[in-house]
């Protein structure tokens, strides 16, 4: 305990003001992956529910917007954007043929065969870089913004004759 004074509460620090560097992002994602296709499969062989053949594909295409959604938002803390970026990029395309190589195996569909989860692969893909794109813009004008320096508007007072 780093605070002797318990007058002062300790600062908490926000999950959303760190930078998590992408590849454990990426790594906790494909293991929840693998966690949900084999617990369907497990449910599937008990009996317990009916598990549709396409659930694999569900699950991978849900967990790569999960993805994308927390590593956008991730990347506003980060101190090297182009960095952080090109790291994300590559987790992301790892991510997603991992992914979709683990549904393949389980469900024995190609991501063809898979009906609307090629196009679910493409907008998600798609849609993680406008979430990218859209967060490093915003970072780009707050930072011009801190680096400037505000002067209010001076008022002149007139003497009116």
């Amino acid at each position: 305990m780093s605070n002797t004074n318990p007058s002062v509460p300790e600062r908490q620090t926000s999950v959303f003001e760190r930078a998590y560097d992408p590849l454990p992002q990426a790594l906790v994602t494909f293991a929840a992956v693998l966690v949900v296709i084999l617990g369907s499969k497990l449910v599937k062989l008990t009996g317990l529910l009916t598990v549709s053949e396409r659930f694999p594909w569900m699950a991978a295409t849900a967990f790569l917007l999960f993805f994308a959604m927390l590593n956008s938002v991730f990347s506003l803390s980060t101190k090297s954007m182009m960095r952080y970026w090109g790291r994300s990029v590559y987790c992301f395309m790892g991510l997603a043929t991992a992914s979709g190589l683990v549904a393949w195996l389980f469900s024995s569909l190609s991501i063809g065969e898979a009906g609307s989860y090629r196009w679910l692969y493409v907008v998600v893909t798609f849609g993680y870089l406008v979430f990218l794109s859209i967060v490093t813009f915003m970072r780009n004008i707050v930072d011009f913004a801190q680096r400037e320096e505000w002067n209010q508007p001076r008022w002149q007072s007139k003497k009116r004759r």
